[in-house]
């Protein structure tokens, strides 16, 4: 069902920077909100979903991690549903392969006990807990002690959602223009000015959504705060043809509570392929996929900041292990391996990277929950 306009505040104009799945949903949103209102997505590069949206293994997050009343616990559990009926409607596949949490030793109940503990509350459906047995019948080749298993995580492939929530903004009369980089905006008593390519847009309101350029976009209203974006690269590697099959669905480590990442992991993907990664290394540039992409903008920017020298002292350690990671693939299977025995270096084929755009405070803590700032 469409909600119902809101005709007192309806806008005439809507902007929304950012042409990923976040900018797209919030376009389509208001399109059925406000019946009328010309809803404008401004993308700077050539096609949609080019970067975070299009650089990721896929997977729907069933809300197994998320500390409970967080907002990122609240809409993951809510979107997953959305999204499963939206992919219907859409003829997109939508594949509820499952995810096997896998403590590999003793050392690791305690966190997996807090992820049962949060899943649970967060009323993630059907979660079982299992033992070595029950984990091997449902991804024979897993070794460990103890499993959560979400039956219902799913993988889907967001480009296509993008694609789909594109046709659906132009059908109602939307407008989607890629190569539009924003280069300054600016709030009026008659609402904001965009400016792209040397051509000032006006609109009423004017929605953010622009991924790792997201704080800059912030900055430009002068909403500095205490948090900045810090790129960081997630490299993957996938399974030779001849060993997929050695894994059926997703198997998850149980991820270390200091940080946001969720640790190298393998999931099968809608195409059939198996992803194992990704790593966790700070990118040299916000779009920084590969050792040799070198922004040095980009790099003043992130150590301008004072929270990512604090990150790094609190955690140069962790930094060396995910730089080794990345420079060998032997230790990428050794990690994979803990949890998948026998799996070796020439069971890997180097499979891409996404960057993610992560939250850091000027404390330097690395921020795992939605942040919201008032420009006024």
């Amino acid at each position: 069902m469409h909600p119902e306009p809101v005709p007192h505040s309806s806008p005439r104009s809507v902007a929304v920077v950012g042409g990923g799945i976040l900018g797209l949903a919030v376009g389509r949103e208001l399109t059925r909100r406000f019946p009328g209102v010309h809803v404008l997505v401004l993308e700077k590069e050539d096609h949609l979903a080019s970067h975070q949206t299009g650089h990721n293994s896929g997977v729907v997050h069933a809300g197994l991690y998320y500390p409970p009343g967080s907002l990122k616990a609240t809409l993951c559990r809510r979107g997953v549903g959305l999204l499963h009926d939206f992919c219907t409607e859409h003829g997109i596949p939508y594949r509820e392969l499952g995810k096997l949490v896998v403590a590999t030793d003793e050392s690791e109940l305690d966190g997996l006990d807090g992820i049962e503990k949060r899943a649970r509350a967060n009323g993630v459906p059907d979660l079982a807990r299992l033992d070595a047995t029950g984990m091997r019948e449902v991804e024979p080749y897993v070794a460990g002690v103890a499993a959560l298993h979400s039956p219902h995580t799913a993988v889907v492939d967001f480009v296509a959602v993008c694609r789909a929530l594109a046709e659906e903004i132009t059908a109602a009369g939307g407008e989607i223009r890629l190569s539009s980089t924003v280069q300054a905006v600016r709030e009026t008593s008659a609402g904001v000015e965009l400016l792209v390519g040397g051509v000032v847009h006006r609109v009423d309101r004017m929605v953010a959504c622009a991924g790792l350029w997201s704080d800059a976009v912030a900055g430009m209203l002068g909403v500095s705060g205490d948090v900045r974006i810090v790129p960081f690269r997630g490299e993957y590697h996938a399974l030779a043809p001849a060993v997929r099959d050695r894994v059926r669905g997703l198997i998850y480590p149980v991820p270390d509570p200091r940080y946001p990442f969720l640790g190298i992991h393998l999931t099968r993907g809608v195409d059939d392929e198996v992803l194992v990664g990704p790593n966790a290394v700070l990118a040299l540039g916000y779009e920084g996929y590969r050792w040799r992409d070198v922004r040095v903008g980009d790099i003043r920017r992130v150590l301008a900041w004072p929270g990512t020298v604090r990150m790094a002292r609190q955690h140069w350690r962790t930094g060396v292990r995910e730089v080794s990671s990345s420079l060998s693939r032997r230790r990428f299977a050794e990690a994979a391996s803990r949890y998948l025995p026998g799996l070796r270096p020439a069971d890997l084929r180097r499979a891409g990277a996404g960057v993610r755009a992560q939250a850091v405070g000027r404390d330097g803590r690395l921020v795992d929950d939605f942040v919201l700032q008032d420009s006024g």
